[in-house]
């Protein structure tokens, strides 16, 4: 257990932090999946600019790497585009 006042608050904050990103990061994924799913080329387009917004700022705070961003951005790209 720790043993400094630092410590457990670092302990509580750690928590929190991870709770925060677990769910961007999970809302994140559905977003992706839904539109992967979506056959309709207008919705798809539609939606893009805002799953491409989610990516960039969990990117933006290291929860995934700048080039994981950047693949999955594309690829989601290249979908709505083939649509």
């Amino acid at each position: 257990m720790a043993n400094h006042k630092s410590a457990l608050k670092r302990i509580r904050s750690s928590e929190s932090k991870r709770l925060t990103n677990r769910y961007k990061h999970r809302t994140t994924r559905n977003a992706i999946k839904k539109l992967r799913e979506m056959e309709n080329a207008q919705e798809a387009q539609a939606l893009l600019p805002t799953v491409s917004a989610m990516i960039d700022k969990l990117a933006k705070k290291d929860i995934i790497h700048n080039n994981k961003a950047a693949n999955l951005k594309s690829g989601l790209a290249k979908h709505v585009a083939s649509l």
